[in-house]
């Protein structure tokens, strides 16, 4: 098995329910333009769960909703992976300095940030997107 060395470039801070990201100051030139979108994908570590118990999960219910088929954790959101990497798209409230203030993130506080990346929508016909009825159904779990 291979193994790779990330390194965090900034954390998750969530303050009055108001999400941010400090991105850590060497990184500060990388941000360069950054202001210029409305949206990006935040690429952070699942911290809470890192522990060889929840990297062995494989299967679950979605949503942890008892009447959700089980799948494979790579047909989920669930934060139970064997690399706990997550990827959330957010829209960028403001940007000062090497702060980013997002509209809303679903990480915890003290996340952190391994990536971030502009968001550039793909040409992807809505027709063409094809989901299962869990995820069509909002309102379970």
């Amino acid at each position: 098995m291979e193994t790779f060395n990330l390194v965090s470039i900034g954390k998750i801070r969530i303050e009055q329910d108001k999400p941010f990201i400090d991105v850590h100051s060497q990184y500060a030139d990388a941000m360069l333009g950054l202001d210029t979108f409305s949206h990006i994908m935040v690429f952070y570590w699942f911290h809470l769960n890192d522990n060889p118990e929840a990297r062995r999960v494989l299967q679950l219910r979605p949503r942890a909703n008892p009447d959700n088929p089980v799948c494979g954790v790579f047909a989920t959101h669930s934060p139970r992976r064997p690399n706990l990497i997550a990827l959330t798209i957010c829209r960028v409230l403001s940007i000062d300095g090497t702060t980013i203030a997002l509209d809303e993130i679903d990480a915890k506080d003290g996340s952190p940030v391994v990536d971030i990346k502009c968001y550039i929508p793909e040409k992807i016909a809505a027709g063409e997107v094809h989901l299962p009825e869990w995820v069509k159904n909002r309102n379970q779990g």
